[in-house]
Order: C-alpha cells, then sequence, then structure tokens
C-alpha cells in the first residue's frame, strides 16, 4: 500500500512538471534539505535546473517517465529523449520527497544487498534494471545501487 502511494507522489510530481504554473505544488512535494545526487555529463543536470526554477521544463529537456516502478520508499522512473537515456530515483517518506538521485546516459542496476535470512521478500537479488530499448547499441557506463 505504500508502494503505491509513493508510486503516486512520483507520477503526481511529473504531472505538475508537465502543466503549466504548477511550480508551487512540485515544491510543497519536496523536502526542504532535498538531498540530490547526479550521475552523468556536467551539462546534463537537466531536473534539477527544473526544481530550483532556473529552466521551466516545458521549455528545455521534457521529463516523460516512460516506466515508474516503486520498491519500498524508492521509486525508480526511467525515460528518453531524442538520444538521452535518464534514470530518476526518488526517495519518499510520509508523502514527502527526501531524495533524488539522478542517472544520465548510465545504466542502472538495483539490488538489494541485505545478508540472507533478513527478513524481506528479496534476499541479495535485482530489484530493478534499466530497459533502455533504444538505445541497446551504444556504449554507457554502468552503476549498481544498493538499497
Amino acid at each position: 500500500m505504500e508502494e503505491m502511494k509513493n508510486k503516486a507522489t512520483v507520477e503526481a510530481l511529473y504531472k505538475a512538471l508537465l502543466g503549466q504554473g504548477q511550480m508551487e505544488m512540485v515544491t510543497n512535494m519536496l523536502a526542504s534539505d532535498l538531498e540530490w545526487w547526479f550521475h552523468g555529463p556536467p551539462q546534463c543536470h537537466h531536473m534539477m535546473r527544473v526544481l530550483t526554477g532556473e529552466i521551466e521544463h516545458n521549455k528545455g529537456f521534457r521529463f516523460e517517465p516512460r516506466s515508474v516502478t516503486a520498491i519500498g520508499e524508492c521509486v525508480i522512473t526511467e525515460g528518453w529523449e531524442g538520444q538521452a537515456y535518464w534514470v530518476h530515483v526518488w526517495t519518499v517518506k510520509n508523502g514527502l520527497i527526501t531524495q533524488f538521485r539522478e542517472y544520465f546516459n548510465t545504466w542502472l542496476v538495483v539490488r538489494d544487498l541485505r545478508p540472507p535470512g533478513w527478513q524481506s521478500k528479496h534476499d541479495n537479488i535485482t530489484l530493478w534494471q534499466s530497459q533502455p530499448r533504444d538505445l541497446y547499441s551504444r556504449s554507457l557506463p554502468g552503476l549498481v545501487l544498493a538499497i
């Protein structure tokens, strides 16, 4: 149930970003001390520029997720625009986004690395991996995100 709420929060964020004049709604979804982490070319900090108001979402790079997956407190979105592939990992706690990780032109694998026997339905397995269907011929750096 919590995963569904977290997923709905992130989907509402993207919907608000696509709408005109809804940045106040976006701001209310983000913790005031949002932790942000980026991996990719320096010129590609697109989402952070949108979240800080430096650029308007509908005036630059457009983030329209092609998949949204919730795993506990994490919500993973991915998408493509032109030749660019991106993955966002949002951490949602009590309906508020507290952490944002942006991976740009990077293959991502998310694994649960808790020791066997931990009270979890996931023991040291791959929980999610990039599916950049139209970019298989490209060579992109890969990262493993342990949660």
